[in-house]
C-alpha cells in the first residue's frame, strides 16, 4: 500500500497528478485538485528545468537525480542519498522569527523612540512601527542598517536547525503535504 502524498490515506492504485508544477501520486479522492498526468510521457519527456525524478514534490528525501545534471548524474544519485538538494535559498540567511523584539529592545535599551532611529538610518518612521510590530519583513538594505546601528544579529541562528524543529508526519517517517496543509471543504 501506497500513502497519497496529499492526505496520507493509504491507497493501492495511487494516480499521478501535478498540482502548481509538482507531480504528485495521490489517492481517488485528492485527483480532483490536480491535472493527471500519463506516466508514458511523463517518463520520456526531459525538460530543461527538470527537478529529477517525477514524483518528488519535495515532501520526502527521496528524490534522485535521473539525468538533469548531465554527465555527473552517477556521483549525483550516489551521494544524494538521505540529504536534500541545495538551492539557492540554502546559502541566503534566513531572518529571526523575533526579529522585531530584537529590533524593539535594542532601539529601546539606546534610548531612542521610533522616529530618532528611522532618521537615524534615513528611512520612514512608519517603516520602523511595522518592523516592530511584526507587519513587515525588513528588506536585505534595511536588515543591514538596523544590524549596524543597533549593533544586532537579525539573522537566524542556524537554517539548517530549523529542520530538525519539525515534529509532524506518519509513522512511516515520510512526511505528504496531508501532515503539513490543512483542507478547506
Amino acid at each position: 500500500m501506497v500513502q497519497c502524498e496529499m492526505c496520507g490515506a493509504e491507497t493501492s492504485s495511487p494516480k499521478t497528478i501535478k498540482v502548481e508544477g509538482a507531480q504528485l501520486d495521490v489517492c481517488a479522492n485528492c485527483t480532483d485538485f490536480g491535472t493527471e498526468v500519463t506516466q508514458s510521457s511523463s517518463s520520456s519527456t526531459s525538460t530543461k528545468y527538470s527537478t529529477g525524478s517525477g514524483s518528488s514534490g519535495g515532501s520526502s528525501g527521496t528524490s534522485t537525480a535521473s539525468g538533469s545534471s548531465g554527465g555527473s548524474s552517477g556521483t549525483a544519485s550516489s551521494s544524494s542519498g538521505s540529504q536534500h538538494r541545495s538551492d539557492m535559498f540554502d546559502d541566503m540567511d534566513q531572518l529571526a522569527t523575533d526579529y522585531d523584539e530584537r529590533v524593539r529592545t535594542a532601539r529601546e535599551k539606546n534610548g531612542l523612540s521610533q522616529s530618532d532611529l528611522a532618521n537615524e538610518l534615513n528611512e520612514k518612521a512608519s517603516l520602523i512601527r511595522k518592523i516592530e510590530r511584526g507587519d513587515t519583513l525588513p528588506s536585505d538594505r534595511v536588515q543591514s542598517k538596523l544590524e549596524r546601528f543597533l549593533e544586532i544579529d537579525l539573522s537566524a541562528e542556524g537554517s539548517s536547525g530549523e529542520d530538525s524543529e519539525w515534529s509532524g508526519g506518519s509513522s512511516s517517517g515520510s512526511y505528504t503535504l496531508g501532515d503539513v496543509v490543512k483542507r478547506k471543504d
